[in-house]
């Protein structure tokens, strides 16, 4: 029962988720005072210490703030250059939302034994490769209990996350950027939205074996512990992109759902890929919060706008780069 009411509470808390044209010189002169504006802006946002990066643009300019999941309240990453910045920008790009109804939230509730159980009579063992099931014996070598054989995947991941350092209380960007959004009266908008039964559709309909993946990469994440836990976050505030991405912690985030599934996935990558591009034939300064993951991943927003002519300005986002750099 015990794991039925963490990951029940997992589930809900995830439901609540062109090329540049030269500018010609007689508008540069009369674009000087909102170029200079937009430069302030850029020199304000990276005190945060946090990874973005800048795009110029014929009109403005676009910043891209990398944020990533699982950050601690008391975590110091310097939020008030972040507000200072939110607060000077023309308009803010939200994440994707996961909008979900009463109706949702009891469906799920009606079927959490869906979600949390494999079907009557099998265990991991009868999905799970030699090599995870070696690791999950080792994970679980000092429970009483044996009730982890025969959860799913999903569940049995959301409880290997915990152990592997994910916070209970976060202070995510994406809310420090709404709350300073808010009182500066910057107009904002979220990127897509998510229907919420679509997302309990995948959950409930797809089988076991399909988040074995996110399994592998949560039992990872446990083994590297709260220490890589604590990497990851000290990698993200000193802008080693390459290193976040490569920790255990994050890649399990990014297998297990929703953003794992492998229908919801694609379609949020390919969102925040159309974003981008329509903010770029807007003027003045663009501050859009994204996963950090899909704007530094391969063939990612960063790579896409890089390949499209766009002078990308920040941290290092490629490991052959980053490793040369080092």
């Amino acid at each position: 029962m015990r794991s039925k009411i963490v990951s029940l509470g997992l589930i809900f808390g995830l439901l609540g988720a062109g090329g540049a044209t030269a500018q010609p010189l007689d508008q540069a002169a009369a674009s000087h005072d909102e170029v200079a504006t937009v430069d302030e802006i850029v020199v304000v946002a990276r005190r945060a210490g946090l990874p973005m990066w800048t795009v110029e643009t014929a009109s403005g300019s676009i910043i891209l703030v990398g944020a990533i999941s699982a950050v601690p309240r008391d975590y110091a990453w310097r939020p008030e250059a972040l507000e200072a910045a939110t607060a000077r920008a023309q308009r803010i790009l939200y994440p994707i939302e996961g909008r979900a109804s009463l109706a949702d939230v009891m469906r799920v509730i009606w079927r959490i034994r869906t979600v949390a159980r494999l079907p009557q009579d099998t265990t991991i063992a009868d999905y799970a490769s030699s090599e995870l099931m070696a690791r999950l014996e080792r994970l679980h070598a000092s429970e009483r209990s044996q009730g982890w054989r025969t959860e799913t995947p999903t569940a049995q991941s959301f409880d290997l996350l915990k152990t592997a350092g994910a916070p209970r209380r976060e202070r995510a960007v994406e809310r420090v950027v709404r709350e300073a959004a808010r009182r500066a009266n910057v107009p904002g908008r979220s990127v897509g939205f998510v229907r919420g039964d679509e997302m309990i559709d995948n959950l409930l309909q797809a089988p076991p074996e399909t988040y074995l993946p996110c399994l592998d990469a949560a039992s990872r994440a446990a083994e590297a512990g709260p220490d890589g836990a604590a990497r990851r976050l000290e990698d993200w505030s000193r802008l080693r992109v390459t290193a976040v991405l490569a920790n255990p912690l994050d890649q399990a985030f990014d297998r297990c759902w929703p953003t794992g599934d492998p229908e919801i996935g694609p379609a949020l990558r390919q969102r925040w890929i159309a974003a981008v591009q329509t903010a770029l034939a807007e003027p003045g300064v663009t501050l859009a919060v994204a996963p950090l993951r899909l704007l530094a991943e391969e063939d990612g927003v960063l790579d896409r706008l890089q390949a499209a002519g766009f002078d990308v300005r920040g941290p290092d986002w490629r490991p052959e780069r980053s490793s040369a750099a080092q």
